[in-house]
């Protein structure tokens, strides 16, 4: 399959129409504590499923940039070390433009990213297999690792269209009892702990709603792990 074409310059900023969809969303949904290390990236992912009855399941998720010295993000330690050709197409403006968000964005690429960080998942008629606490932090773990560390953990480059050994992933037998900081106050929920990549927690907030997080483990030292409620 090939591609073509290229982005206008005057082609429409993706993150109005992001911002109000997520404004649109009827079930609270949870972040990081807005803090100086961080910063939302400003595209919110969505997935969702819908059947005949309407949206039966949908997930918000965010990811974020990592400032190691955010009293002045200027610092050249901020960011990462990038190859040649991700330099070149973060420095090097292409013959034919691109619009100015893109350019924006584009700079990000420079700095660490939590990907995947957050997310709160809703589901309408809760499955309580599919839909419990443990069975979604594995999956959010699971996907943040396979995604993030392939290279670490000896996957290829390019998923294979057989399954891998599967060693590496996270299993009910790692999730422990957790105390997490909501809004302020502590609840009830779970993590992992164990895994030497990334760190994983999470809670219920209520019959339809889950939330989790997980974290690149070299990112702790920098950051409150404190969740609050979108737009407290």
């Amino acid at each position: 399959m090939e591609f073509a074409g290229f982005l206008p310059e005057d082609a429409p900023d993706p993150r109005a129409a992001s911002e109000a969809r997520l404004r649109a969303v009827s079930f609270p949904v949870f972040e990081l504590l807005p803090q100086p290390a961080v910063t939302r990236l400003p595209i919110t992912g969505f997935t969702e499923t819908s059947g005949w009855a309407g949206h039966e399941e949908l997930t918000v998720e965010f990811s974020y940039t990592l400032w190691r010295y955010p009293e002045d993000r200027s610092d050249p330690r901020n960011e990462i070390e990038l190859d040649e050709q991700t330099r070149r197409s973060i420095e090097e403006e292409p013959p034919w433009g691109r619009p100015a968000w893109l350019a924006e964005q584009a700079q990000l690429f420079r700095y660490p990213m939590l990907w995947s960080a957050v997310r709160t998942a809703w589901q309408a008629s809760p499955d309580p297999e599919r839909h419990a606490l443990t069975p979604v932090l594995i999956d959010h773990t699971n996907d943040v690792l396979r995604n993030v560390y392939r290279e670490q953990l000896g996957l290829p480059a390019v998923p294979m269209s057989f399954p891998d050994a599967g060693g590496w992933r996270a299993t009910p037998a790692v999730v422990a009892p957790a105390s997490l900081t909501v809004d302020g106050r502590d609840r009830s929920g779970l993590h992992i702990d164990t895994d030497p990549f990334v760190y994983a927690c999470g809670f219920r907030a209520d019959d339809g709603v889950v939330c989790t997080i997980v974290l690149p483990r070299d990112s702790l030292p920098f950051l409150d792990l404190e969740i609050t409620t979108l737009g407290r």
